[in-house]
């Protein structure tokens, strides 16, 4: 996806050395005299200090899809709900311009009690809108959810999956000049999943600027134009969503790099690195103007690995991720990789050529389930695709076919 030139747009966020401290009490106070006399001790040895976030400074320009990753913990939500003034910084400060918006927790406010039809009316008051104003958009928000037959249900009754598509239906009605996004990519089923990529591609053609919080490094390179990395509480990467993205990946490989062979340079491969525990020892294109089959040779160590994930994608040469798939999401379903060590497996992934006439360049991904990269090559091969139409599409689904090999 093309990214926005918002380099000489005006700030409508802008975060100043801001820190956030959480004080972690281990002793329980049950009586008024263990408070009181608790005021008088010098020192309390019974309280953490937890350094959140420390000396954070970025702005986000007018229009701009902003990034925020990190791993679990690194203080990247507690920045998210201090832009959207849940939290009050410890130090620093924070400016915004504009009405802000926060998707961070879908559903609050809901009540379980009531009907989808009456929490549709409850949230749009709590939105701002009057009774007119929902009358005009139920119908709306009822088809983007696809819960027409289930709106004089108690919420209740939903499955998580449905309270989730009625949730992020009523809040893209909310107009708003600045949104706070937290992972909502990552719940609900693929259609959904869809819905939302779409809601984004529409509001990156307007001057909504969005702040995204992910571990989806597809969803930052494909939307976001710059991001930053956030590592146990400090901004470790600043830059392009690509290299920020690229930093983020390698967190997963720790000190392995210092004790584990990395993998060899392959064909006029760039940017290869990875632990070795699976490698991909081939890769090969075939296309079409029908399908395009990726078939991609592993080879494991001296180890069994017990699960593992391989993905690829093919990009644009800036970058922009058009179409993938992994073992996880296949159209079949999904299925699970393991590997006895010294042993070979070929997997075949098939897809629809979705791709319009132009030059691609094939990435791909070996890790475990804990995201730990065993073989990461950002630049296989180049591409080049030749048909009469073009189309960009939203998600693409490979089949995949797995053949063990012999012990290598």
């Amino acid at each position: 996806m093309k990214k926005k030139d918002t380099s000489n747009a005006p700030a409508v966020i802008s975060v100043d050395h801001v820190s956030k401290r959480f004080l972690l009490p281990h002793e329980r106070k049950q009586s008024v005299k263990s408070i009181f006399t608790s005021i008088f001790r010098e020192k309390n040895t019974d309280i953490d200090v937890q350094k959140a976030l420390q000396d954070i400074s970025f702005e986000v320009k007018k229009g701009e899809f902003f990034g925020i990753v990190g791993r679990n913990g690194s203080g990247k939500s507690t920045l998210l709900k201090i832009l959207a003034g849940i939290y009050q910084p410890t130090g620093g400060s924070i400016e915004r311009t504009g009405k802000l918006i926060p998707f961070i927790e879908l559903g609050v406010g809901f009540n379980p009690e009531l009907t989808g039809r009456e929490n549709v009316y409850l949230n749009g008051s709590m939105l701002g809108f009057s009774q007119k104003q929902i009358d005009g958009m139920y119908k709306d928000i009822v088809e983007f959810a696809e819960l027409e037959r289930f709106m004089d249900q108690k919420l209740k009754n939903y499955s998580s999956g449905m309270q989730v598509r009625l949730a992020f239906s009523m809040a893209t009605r909310a107009k708003a000049d600045i949104l706070l996004v937290d992972e909502v990519l990552a719940v609900g089923d693929a259609d959904f999943q869809r819905k939302c990529y779409d809601y984004f591609r529409k509001l990156k053609k307007t001057d909504t600027t969005i702040v995204f919080v992910t571990h989806d490094m597809n969803a930052v390179k494909t939307f976001c134009d710059r991001a930053i990395l956030i590592e146990k509480g400090l901004i470790t990467s600043q830059g392009s969503a690509n290299e920020v993205a690229e930093e983020y990946l390698q967190l997963f490989n720790g000190d392995t790099k210092k004790t584990v062979k990395t993998v060899e340079y392959k064909k006029d491969g760039k940017g290869r690195w990875g632990t070795g525990d699976v490698k991909m020892d081939d890769v090969s294109i075939e296309t079409n103007n029908k399908e395009i089959t990726v078939t991609i040779d592993l080879k494991s160590h001296d180890k069994d690995i017990e699960e593992f994930v391989v993905g690829y994608n093919f990009k644009t040469g800036d970058g922009d991720i058009l179409m993938g798939g992994n073992n996880l999401n296949a159209a079949s379903g999904s299925q699970k990789l393991s590997m006895n060590k010294h042993s070979t497996k070929k997997l075949t992934f098939t897809t629809p050529n979705f791709l319009g006439t132009g030059e691609y360049i094939l990435e791909a991904t070996v890790r475990d389930a804990s995201n730990l990269i065993f073989d990461r090559w950002e630049d296989i091969a180049s591409v080049k695709i030749t048909k009469a139409e073009s189309y960009y599409p939203t998600i693409a689904y490979a089949d995949l076919e797995v053949i063990d090999g012999k012990p290598a």
